[in-house]
């Protein structure tokens, strides 16, 4: 068996990051005596959750239009700049589901739409690398240019099955429309998680094989698949 994961949503949490950048590109958009309202946590996160557009976001923090724009526009730069990514934090109980894996002797392999100098702080910090050896990583290259999630998801399983050896019972764990595609495309069964950056009514237009709450609930679901099929 072979469970290929994602790395933002599953594993890593990502919303202290982006309300970090959100709440720091408010803070240099608005006029010096201009009155900002900023969104809660929640409240923002759920919108991020359900795609609501950074310019609605910044219009109801209180910008005008003019100033909505320019705060998406830095909110794009900024988001995924080194220096934040320390923000990151692991999502209960992903460690331990890891683990439960490499335990039953599964195939693990990590798909992740960072590039390789923002994929190895994480691993570093974590102590991530003993579950992904590196042949086991699938990443971008520093240099590269994306051209749409979908597109560089797509690549990266395209490129990991030539390198892989067949294996029917394969399984990806992803949090958003990219890791579905990808698996669909290729005829792998796959779970949407609802602890990364798409809620249940996102994940549910591309009809995963199942949606649960997080990593840990989607190794638990594979490992009673498994046993059921013997």
């Amino acid at each position: 068996m072979r469970i290929i994961t994602d790395f933002d949503g599953p594993i890593m949490d990502l919303s202290d990051r982006y309300y970090h950048v959100y709440q720091l590109c408010l803070e240099k958009v608005k006029q010096p005596n201009q009155s900002i309202k900023i969104l809660p946590k929640a409240k923002f996160w759920a919108y991020k959750q359900a795609q609501v557009p950074e310019q609605q976001l910044g219009i109801e923090s209180g910008l005008t239009t003019t100033q909505a724009e320019v705060f998406k526009q830095m909110r794009d730069r900024h988001a995924h700049q080194l220096q934040y990514l320390s923000l990151d934090r692991v999502v209960p109980g992903s460690i331990s589901a890891l683990e439960k894996v490499q335990a039953s002797g599964i195939e693990l392999l990590v798909m992740t739409l960072r590039r390789t100098c923002e994929l190895t702080p994480a691993f570093t910090q974590y102590n991530l690398a003993q579950f992904f050896p590196p042949h086991h990583r699938y990443c971008l290259p520093d240099d590269y240019q994306k051209h749409g999630d979908v597109q560089a998801k797509t690549q990266l399983m395209v490129q990991a099955l030539t390198e892989l050896k067949p294996e029917p019972n394969t399984w990806m764990i992803g949090d958003t429309e990219a890791d579905i595609i990808a698996a669909q495309t290729h005829n792998i069964r796959v779970i949407g998680v609802l602890s990364g950056i798409r809620d249940r009514d996102r994940l549910e237009q591309y009809q995963p094989d199942q949606i649960v709450p997080d990593l840990a609930a989607a190794v638990e679901f594979i490992l009673k698949q498994s046993k059921a099929t013997y």
